[in-house]
């Protein structure tokens, strides 16, 4: 028998939001999700959920025993480009997140309802250019990372990153 991979799901809305971080205390338990190998966060798509997904990213690393501080900036900025991209870019009603643990790699998938026919591309742009940079910045930062398009133009991106700093191994872009 396979054994079952526990996790935890958390919904936010726009409530938990807006009353953070009194909202913290009802969503975050007292072990951080210890025994929670994935953790999946359902966001309303507002701007201020991007930090209030770094703080139950953060729980949940301490939970997993994840301490290297260049480990965790890695993670919560990766997380960060990609929450940040599909309320941007997406007419998605929700959004999804979704962290997990799989030997030496940490697997961040962010998921959006589409709404929108855009995909996510890799762009080039100019020094005096402001916005453009987060996917470029993923790829540096993962191992691998790709997206999908779903049904509906539904978008997955994901991405993979080395639990262990420094760990250098071939770089895996989507076409």
């Amino acid at each position: 028998m396979l054994p079952t991979m526990q996790g935890a799901d958390v919904i936010l809305t726009a409530r938990h939001i807006d009353t953070w971080p009194d909202a913290r205390s009802a969503l975050v338990p007292a072990d951080g999700w210890r025994t929670a190998s994935r953790l999946s966060i359902g966001l309303p798509p507002l701007e201020r959920s991007v930090p209030v997904c770094r703080v139950l990213a953060r729980a949940w690393l301490d939970g997993q025993r994840i301490h290297a501080e260049d480990t965790r900036h890695l993670v919560l900025l990766v997380l960060s480009e990609l929450v940040t991209n599909a309320i941007q870019h997406s007419a998605s009603m929700r959004i999804t997140c979704r962290l997990r643990k799989a030997g030496d790699l940490l697997h961040i998938e962010v998921h959006d309802n589409g709404g929108t026919p855009w995909v996510p591309r890799m762009r080039r742009p100019g020094q005096g250019q402001e916005h453009g940079r987060g996917l470029e910045l993923v790829a540096r930062s993962a191992v691998q990372w790709g997206r999908r398009v779903e049904a509906g133009n539904g978008c997955t991106v994901w991405a993979s990153l080395p639990l262990t700093a420094g760990v250098c191994t071939e770089r895996v872009t989507p076409p």
